[in-house]
């Protein structure tokens, strides 16, 4: 193959080393990923009436349950070839190693459950019994689980966009060789796919896709009703994309019918939302105005 036919990436993975800390292009991009997931939800939730002590209340739990999501699918998936072997590097998640639908499917789960259990009379009871001394039991002003969603779905996908570029420049998402003129080339010593034959720019594909999902799902959020629908065709329009892209990745295991984790996760996905969509969603008319 011609070596000019290809786009080299010549950065080093890892942004700076300290001894054994090490913090890598895909660690820091996630950290900044998940700033402006916070801030544009935190903004836009605002324009809408939300009370922003509640939003920031509800991103953090989305925030700690989504890093505990996307660690635990990723170790899951290579549990059997090194974490069993390497339990302390359990620890490491900054230095890459999450799973993307974990950090989507767990922030959506730890946000929706701090809205759940914050107004019960469970919570509240357990408050005044214990923790009085903090102040007096209130409910607090939370949103609804379906409207805040509906409000994350375009953050997050921009957002993903982001982490996607920490992704590119590690290179560590091995995706199969190809002879395209775009095809991606690592040349740092230091990156995981240093010596790899050209390959598929698979993640930039998955980046593509999140932005031009973007474009779609901006304009539902006001057309689709009711509240959460936007977020559930979010997460069916992604899982199509990230099951059709990940044949051109070269992914650790493969389970069912020759699938691998990220596949079976989106096939999960799309068997909850789109009879939801089908027999759920409505299309009202544009607000004038």
């Amino acid at each position: 193959m011609d070596v000019l036919a290809v786009i080299p990436i010549g950065i080093n993975p890892n942004l700076f080393e300290i001894g054994p800390f090490i913090i890598s292009w895909h660690g820091f991009l996630t950290f900044v990923s998940v700033a402006v997931a916070v801030y544009l939800v935190h903004r836009w939730g605002t324009r809408e009436g939300i009370n922003p002590d509640a939003l920031l209340s509800v991103a953090f739990w989305a925030v700690i349950s989504g890093i505990i999501g996307a660690r635990v699918i990723h170790i899951v998936d290579w549990w059997d070839s090194y974490y069993q072997y390497n339990p302390v590097s359990v620890l490491y998640f900054w230095q890459g190693g999450i799973a993307i639908f974990g950090a989507i499917l767990g922030g959506f789960v730890g946000g929706s459950l701090y809205i759940m259990v914050r107004n019960s009379d469970w919570f509240l009871n357990l408050w005044g019994k214990w923790f009085r001394f903090m102040g007096e039991p209130e409910q607090a002003p939370l949103p609804s689980i379906g409207h805040l969603a509906d409000i994350a779905a375009p953050a997050l996908l921009i957002t993903m966009a982001i982490g996607r570029i920490g992704d590119v420049i590690n290179g560590e998402h091995f995706a199969s060789f190809t002879s395209l003129p775009w095809a991606f080339v690592y040349t740092h010593p230091d990156s995981p796919a240093f010596l790899r034959p050209a390959s598929h720019p698979a993640v930039l594909y998955e980046m593509i896709w999140d932005l031009a999902l973007v474009l779609v799902i901006w304009p539902l959020r006001s057309r689709l009703r009711p509240q959460g629908m936007t977020f559930a065709m979010y997460l069916a329009l992604y899982s199509v994309g990230r099951f059709f892209i990940s044949f051109l990745r070269e992914e650790h295991n493969q389970y069912v019918l020759g699938l691998n984790e990220a596949q079976i996760i989106a096939v999960i996905v799309l068997l909850v939302t789109v009879p939801l969509l089908v027999y759920k969603a409505q299309w009202v008319p544009a607000r004038r105005g």
